[in-house]
């Protein structure tokens, strides 16, 4: 057996673990989603923001076909970096769910709900042979009267947090710093909404515009999609 056969055990099961406690597939996954387009999100008092950059990689491509953000339900949306194929079976799923808890109670779930069940989901890809991980990591945004506005990271290792303020996809870690640094909790709708913008032109350098921007976000008059013009005028 030549010196890289361990090595290779470790990196093509999912269930088995390395000696140093990781494993591979998972950290695959999380590779995948470096590789995605960025988003962020940022929260306020009355309202949770979701900005998302499309990569048009051709001229040929109708932009409008390439969907970024997509809505839950009347108080979540959601946006996913990574293998956006894999994010459509998550965002089935999540609104799915939505469906079933409003029939069964009445009521909408929240970010925090939804977010579980997703990273439910998720984490059982983590853990059985003959399946893979989910090379995707999402960010859900909702606003709800009890809950106020809520942002959630939910990775391809199933592991959920909340975030004032977030990033996904390349360009992460220059992204979270800027956000660091201009973030505060008095922040208005119309300083988020440039923020973010303001975060994805630093880190992709990129002409933003209608075609590669998707912007939305929710409040307690539900969802609403704006475009990179609507946002400048302001």
């Amino acid at each position: 057996m030549s010196p890289s056969a361990p090595q290779q055990a470790y990196d093509r099961a999912i269930t088995v673990f390395s000696p140093d406690g990781r494993l591979f597939q998972v950290e695959y996954a999380k590779e995948a989603v470096k590789r995605g387009a960025i988003a962020v999100g940022i929260t306020m008092k009355t309202s949770t923001v979701l900005v998302a950059y499309k990569n048009i990689q051709s001229d040929l491509i109708i932009p409008s076909s390439v969907k970024k953000i997509f809505k839950i339900d009347d108080n979540t949306i959601i946006t996913a970096s990574g293998l956006i194929a894999d994010a459509r079976r998550l965002i089935d799923h999540a609104r799915v769910y939505s469906q079933q808890q409003k029939m069964s109670y009445d009521e909408s779930p929240n970010a925090e709900m939804i977010g579980r069940e997703l990273a439910d989901l998720m984490q059982v890809y983590t853990q059985y042979g003959g399946i893979r991980p989910f090379g995707v990591s999402i960010l859900l945004g909702s606003y709800s009267k009890d809950m106020g506005s809520q942002l959630y990271e939910v990775e391809p290792s199933g592991a959920m947090t909340a975030y004032k303020a977030d990033s996904i996809g390349a360009g992460k870690k220059e992204a979270d710093r800027l956000l660091e640094k201009e973030y505060t909790e008095k922040i208005t709708l119309k300083e988020a909404l440039k923020l973010g913008i303001k975060v994805i032109k630093k880190v992709t350098n990129a002409k933003l515009g209608n075609n590669n921007l998707e912007i939305s976000y929710v409040d307690k008059a539900g969802v609403h999609v704006l475009n990179y013009d609507d946002v400048s005028k302001m």
